[in-house]
């Protein structure tokens, strides 16, 4: 005679068959494990990499396909990258959303003329997949000389092309000298003028000279052939494009403290601009150097000059009136024509 018993031990379910065997004078238990209840085996999610494209100086973009969850659901995903090979989530990477499918991020803040490696990943309670390596190597830096033979390397940031230095130059276009100005008559100058941060020639090659509003505005141009003086216009397309004023500074600014005041904090200089604190000279003297960097817009919105500022302890990029200012000593960045 046979009796089918089930029961569950630590959550698993057993059946047993109860063989009587009246005539042998013996019970007999066999004991059959049911699988059905078992919990499924996990595995990490199955991914690729897909090509990198729209590669710059600073970015380029890649991404993924998530054909299998590993049978958990896949929480985090995106792409990671390193100039070592294998990559992992501990190097850089982007979060891209979760659960399967296709998706593309961007990698940001490269380094010119760097061979990089990527690999998408999918995370799920199991841990991180890894999809198959692909590599690439960012665009080098293009550069220009202006008259006096100094040599600025250029960064391409949106649809603009920006110097990576602040300007040095110690002529106009046509060969004219820009006046080297020193000490406190600054204040009372109407044409064009030009000098070193505390009248120190060895800070120019760090940041550059420092120009009142006149130099930057001469008709006789301050820039090589082929740029210029940003207006307000193009320094709105590029606070835009990083992200917009409050946020745009620490994107714009050298990142650590080499050049820029402690903390410095939040600076990554994800655009390539390297933007440095030059400080300025106004009628009481020099100031602000390694705290602030003041760039001079050609635009005058309301009849008098015009700069933007990077702080040492600010993440954003502003621009504002310089009524009776103009003969501040700010420093120039230009941008392509």
């Amino acid at each position: 005679m046979l009796i089918n018993i089930s029961c569950v031990m630590k959550n698993k379910t057993f059946h047993f068959l109860l063989l009587v065997a009246f005539l042998a004078g013996a019970v007999i238990f066999v004991c059959k494990k049911d699988s059905s209840n078992d919990s499924p085996t996990v595995t990490v999610p199955t991914v690729t990499t897909t090509a990198v494209n729209s590669i710059t100086q600073t970015e380029a973009k890649s991404g993924g396909s998530i054909t299998a969850d590993g049978g958990a659901t896949v929480t985090a995903r995106g792409i990671c990258w390193n100039t070592s090979s294998s990559p992992t989530i501990s190097n850089n990477k982007t979060s891209n959303g979760s659960g399967t499918g296709d998706f593309t991020g961007s990698l940001t803040g490269l380094t010119p003329n760097t061979k990089y490696y990527v690999r998408a990943y999918a995370t799920n309670s199991a841990g991180t997949g890894y999809g198959n390596e692909q590599s690439f190597t960012t665009s080098p830096l293009e550069t220009v000389t202006d008259i006096d033979g100094n040599v600025y390397h250029v960064i391409k940031i949106g649809n603009q092309k920006w110097m990576v230095e602040n300007l040095k130059t110690t002529h106009y276009r046509n060969g004219d000298p820009i006046p080297n100005v020193t000490g406190s008559q600054w204040n009372t100058l109407t044409t064009g003028a030009c000098c070193a941060y505390n009248d120190n020639p060895s800070n120019t090659a760090t940041y550059g000279l420092l120009y009142n509003f006149y130099a930057a505005t001469d008709s006789r141009n301050i820039a090589p052939t082929g740029w210029h003086i940003p207006t307000n216009e193009e320094l709105d397309t590029i606070t835009e494009y990083l992200g917009g004023w409050l946020e745009c500074g620490n994107k714009m600014k050298e990142a650590g403290t080499a050049h820029w005041m402690a903390p410095n904090q939040g600076a990554t200089n994800a655009s390539g601009l390297t933007a440095l604190p030059g400080g300025r000279n106004y009628d009481t003297g020099f100031e602000k150097l390694h705290e602030t960097s003041y760039w001079w817009s050609s635009s005058q919105p309301y009849g008098y000059g015009f700069a933007w500022m990077l702080n040492y302890d600010l993440s954003s990029f502003m621009g504002f009136g310089m009524a009776g200012d103009e003969t501040w000593g700010c420093s120039i960045r230009l941008i392509k024509d």
